[in-house]
């Protein structure tokens, strides 16, 4: 005897072996021999042959109207033997009874299962319901395979555009249209990024990185609310005569230097940082928004500020205006330029003068300075500095062979220039050294009056964030804090309020324990980890632009470790996988570039030759070994 049972959710057949009453011992089609529960079981049947009964009975299922069927179902639980009687109009066959019960099976919509064999007809409002379903999804699918098939051939569905940074950036595989992207993928070997591209979906290389940025971070855009700032008390004015150090392109000017010569011949130096503390109060509209931003972000030929352009230019240091800061005055020795005493105040000051580096670097230089040349404004002022900051970079047991290059990138319509600027040079030691005498100074006044601050700590190589007043080995100081960025730095502003408490001799803006000291430090730590890999993306974007650019078919680079090389030309680090194996560090070699990719920000290369030793060590020196002042 042959039986149609139940397996796994499809319909076998087999042969009966043995029969163990609630066991049965059977043989498949193959010779296959398992045991099956009884209970499986839904009929038997002789006719026709095994091999015959299955095939048969789907074809006579086939021509069973589904409608017709569930028209002929009774309102309570039926078996199928029971239905196909009611349909045929006889007692079923084995053949049809199979057929009823397959084509039941196969329309769950309209047959609700209810047990082995038994079934119930959906109610009509159900069914209407569930039809109404059926038919928007199968009419989903064939949308979803018509985007597909548009996207395979590089053309955009109509409404991608409306979903365009979600499907890149967070795509819901619930949705269609990220399905039908998906499925192009599969048949085009393509990313996402590079089928939509491909589509003329992203406007450029450029704008799918930015897009990518401020859709995580910046979800409600970059514009800013309207703000109104707080009203400071009338200052006492102090420097006349202050001028800035920046670069071209600076416009947060948050410090400034004067020097003055007094009656008793020694010199007073004055370090001013913009004062937007005074303004801007705790917790006000315009300190919530600094404290979601945290820093400003900046990236090659654009930045996103932190605080909106009024605030800005009510407190950046512009030239030929009188405008508040918190001032460190050092007084020092005339010959020895020993500090003899510090003062620091809340005041006004008169910016005379934003000196930018492109113009005053050839004139205030090594040679220069060497030669004695003091024919450009301000020279006097500058050797001076340049002296002092040399002294205390002696103290802090620092020694004059920095090396480090730092690049910088001007962007002029779409054309990129990267030009380099040596780390150490004057210019960047005057202004480093008498930023980190204030960040040291202030966080020592801070934690000698019990003020609680946010600082940078560095012990055993490691740098971090803490409340607590460290050493910053690095640096070699006692204890260093970020105070002297507050236009650009949400945990200087928040340092900045604390020391115009102390100086006031008021109560802590932030008291010891306060948890939004803590938020502070956690948020900007995270925050400004990100907009770094940010701003290191954007220049590996445009030193690949460079290479584009500048049609580079060769390349020389420096041997980092292993496979990792960096380009000599421009701080482009990527892996050369044609290398020889076990190049030693600092090897030159050169590289035909074979491949870029403005995507997925990668260069393809290969290896051409080891070239002849040369002095690279300052190519290999990629990441500073201290802490930048700023």
């Amino acid at each position: 005897m042959n039986i149609l049972y139940e397996e796994d959710g499809s319909f076998k057949v087999g042969s009966i072996m043995a029969d163990n009453t609630s066991s049965l011992q059977i043989e498949s089609l193959s010779g296959k021999r398992s045991k099956i529960k009884a209970a499986n079981v839904m009929l038997q049947f002789s006719q026709p042959a095994m091999a015959d009964f299955l095939p048969q009975a789907e074809m006579l299922a086939e021509d069973i109207e589904v409608e017709f069927l569930w028209e002929c179902c009774p309102p309570e639980e039926f078996n199928f033997e029971e239905i196909a009687s009611e349909y045929f109009g006889h007692k079923p066959s084995s053949l049809e009874a199979a057929a009823t019960l397959i084509r039941l099976h196969s329309a769950p919509i309209y047959f609700h299962r209810k047990g082995k064999g038994r079934y119930r007809a959906a109610p009509a409002d159900v069914l209407k319901a569930a039809l109404a379903g059926a038919e928007k999804k199968r009419q989903a699918l064939a949308l979803q395979s018509r985007f597909a098939e548009q996207l395979i051939h590089f053309e955009l569905p109509p409404g991608f555009a409306d979903h365009l940074t979600q499907i890149l950036y967070k795509p819901d595989r619930n949705m269609l249209e990220v399905k039908a992207l998906e499925a192009a993928c599969e048949a085009t070997h393509l990313s996402a990024a590079h089928l939509l591209y491909r589509c003329g979906a992203i406007a450029s290389e450029h704008d799918y990185h930015l897009q990518k940025f401020l859709f995580e971070n910046f979800p409600k855009g970059t514009d800013f609310p309207p703000v109104e700032l707080s009203a400071w008390d009338d200052l006492p004015m102090g420097a006349k005569d202050a001028f800035s150090i920046d670069d071209a392109s600076t416009t947060e000017i948050d410090d400034a230097f004067s020097v003055e010569k007094l009656p008793d011949n020694n010199w007073r130096i004055g370090v001013h940082i913009a004062a937007p503390a005074l303004g801007i109060l705790r917790d006000s509209d315009a300190d919530k928004i600094a404290s979601s931003r945290l820093s400003t972000v900046y990236m090659p030929g654009s930045k996103i500020t932190m605080l909106p352009d009024s605030v800005v230019q009510t407190f950046t240091l512009s030239a030929d205006r009188i405008t508040p800061a918190l001032s460190m005055y050092i007084v020092v020795e005339p010959e020895t330029l020993a500090i003899i005493r510090y003062e620091s105040r809340i005041e006004r000051v008169h910016i005379a003068a934003n000196l930018r580096h492109d113009t005053l670097e050839p004139l205030f230089n090594e040679g220069t300075l060497a030669a004695g040349k003091l024919d450009y404004p301000y020279a006097e002022q500058l050797t001076l500095l340049w002296h002092l900051a040399q002294k205390m970079e002696t103290a802090r047991g620092k020694s004059d062979n920095n090396t480090q290059v730092d690049y910088n990138f001007h962007i002029d319509n779409e054309r990129v220039i990267i030009t380099t600027r040596r780390r150490g040079s004057p210019i960047d030691k005057v202004v480093s050294e008498l930023m980190i005498l204030v960040n040291c100074e202030w966080g020592r006044n801070l934690a000698e009056h019990g003020f609680p601050g946010i600082y940078r700590t560095q012990q055993g190589g490691k740098v971090k964030m803490s409340t607590i007043a460290a050493p910053h080995q690095g640096l070699g100081v006692a204890q260093y804090m970020w105070s002297s960025s507050p236009l650009r730095r949400y945990v200087d502003m928040v340092n900045q309020r604390q020391i115009i408490a102390m100086l006031r001799n008021e109560p802590a803006t932030y008291p010891k324990n306060d948890t939004a000291l803590y938020a502070t430090l956690r948020d900007f730590d995270t925050m400004y980890t990100i907009y770094n890999e940010f701003q290191r993306n954007m220049e590996r974007y445009w030193c690949l632009r460079w290479l584009m650019q500048e049609r580079k078919e060769q390349v020389e680079a420096v041997v980092l470790r292993e496979n990792l090389v960096k380009m000599s030309e421009i701080p482009l680090v990527f892996r050369a996988p044609s290398l020889p194996e076990q190049l030693p560090q600092g090897t030159r070699v050169e590289l035909a570039v074979t491949a870029i990719d403005l995507l997925d920000l990668s260069l393809q290369s290969r290896y051409i030759a080891t070239l002849p030793d040369e002095a690279s060590e300052a190519a290999l020196e990629n990441t500073p070994n201290e802490e930048p002042a700023c």
